[in-house]
């Protein structure tokens, strides 16, 4: 597949992954490990777009607690490519200020919007689809999101309701962010639902407008920004005006208000895909991920240096260089790191994060 000189891939790789404590830190987050073979999330991330773009026009917007890995870990990046959010502002801000600085390099950019920590299966047909995306972004002031079929009454994540078919792609009637399970369910049975992966497509005009109309403020301070860029000025202003940004996601500032318009006029466009997607957003999705891979599917799944099970079932277990031994225990998440100890169930997994907030609260930023 030829490299496209007008696909700008922009990565972002700013959170904190919290759900994977103990093993994701401020300063080693989730997208900078390797949850899903030897590479770390981000590495792959960036591998599987490669093929689409040439390695200048990648850009990653994250933070400066994990740029310094960031930047050790992508080496063909040029300092210049790796932002660090001054102040953490949500997808809008971060995603608007690609925006801006790519109108200035290129009128005919088109932004892929990419999180840094996703699982896809099937690379060839994910780059298939972001292939025709690309293309229907360039066309007009539209706006592309890769919708994944549901298989299950998901409560985590957000959904699409898609309208009638055009050239491929589904017009989106509307976005929905994190139903409750009854609604979920009801999202599932109608048929028409497609979860929101978070992976946009726009060209940087489309998105620059969008921001204008609907978080007019935040454009201005991020259209400063950018115009700073490249100069001795760029980080004080950067550092200034960054934080005075609204904090909102891209969801809540532009898909909403822009789905609001109605079906024809909103010009979203959902393109549905197959391509063996998974956030991996918990400890438990972990397990069933590569559970699911294993064959035959596995019970359990433990790292460690040596292992001895008795009569237990459905475990996860990371203890590298541990013997560990499992007697009659079922459904449980151990992992242990230096200078911590998880232990939780898989139903309960994603609530790790609030673990990560009573740290916080404690002020044992050691342990975060």
């Amino acid at each position: 597949m030829a490299k496209n000189s007008i696909f700008y891939p922009v990565i972002l790789a700013g959170g904190r992954g919290t759900r994977f404590w103990p093993l994701s830190r401020k300063k080693r987050a989730k997208q900078l490990l390797a949850l899903d073979g030897k590479q770390t999330m981000i590495q792959q991330t960036v591998a599987r777009l490669l093929p689409l773009a040439p390695v200048k026009q990648f850009w990653v917007i994250s933070n400066e607690d994990l740029r310094p890995a960031i930047l050790k870990q992508l080496p063909k990046l040029s300092k210049t490519q790796v932002l660090a959010e001054p102040a953490g502002r949500n997808t809008a801000p971060a995603i608007g200020l690609a925006a801006f600085l790519l109108l200035r390099e290129n009128p005919n950019a088109v932004i892929g919007m990419f999180p840094s920590d996703h699982v896809i299966a099937d690379e060839k047909r994910f780059r298939e689809t972001l292939a025709r995306g690309i293309q229907i972004a360039a066309s007009g002031e539209n706006i592309v999101v890769i919708g994944i079929r549901p298989t299950r009454a998901e409560t985590g994540y957000g959904y699409i309701e898609a309208g009638s078919s055009e050239d491929g792609a589904l017009r989106v009637r509307r976005f929905t962010e994190k139903p409750d399970a009854a609604r979920a369910a009801e999202f599932v049975t109608a048929g028409n639902y497609l979860w929101n992966s978070g992976i946009f497509l726009w060209s940087a005009r489309t998105l620059a407008n969008a921001l204008h109309e609907h978080l007019p403020k935040t454009a201005s301070l991020l259209e400063e920004i950018a115009g700073s860029f490249g100069t001795h000025k760029f980080s004080a202003i950067f550092r200034k005006l960054y934080p005075k940004c609204e904090n909102i996601s891209v969801d809540y500032a532009i898909l909403e208000p822009r789905s609001a318009k109605g079906e024809q006029a909103g010009n979203i466009f959902c393109l549905p895909a197959d391509f063996g997607w998974n956030d991996l957003g918990s400890w438990t999705a972990l397990h069933e991920h590569h559970s699911a891979k294993s064959k035959p599917p596995a019970g359990n799944l433990i790292s460690s240096a040596g292992v001895c099970v008795v009569n237990a079932e459905g475990n996860y277990i990371h203890a590298p260089g541990k013997f560990v031994a499992v007697v009659g225990v079922s459904e449980l998440i151990v992992v242990e790191t230096d200078d911590a100890l998880l232990i939780t169930t898989r139903q309960q997994a994603q609530d790790v994060g609030k673990v990560v907030k009573y740290l916080d609260e404690k002020k044992l930023h050691r342990l975060t």
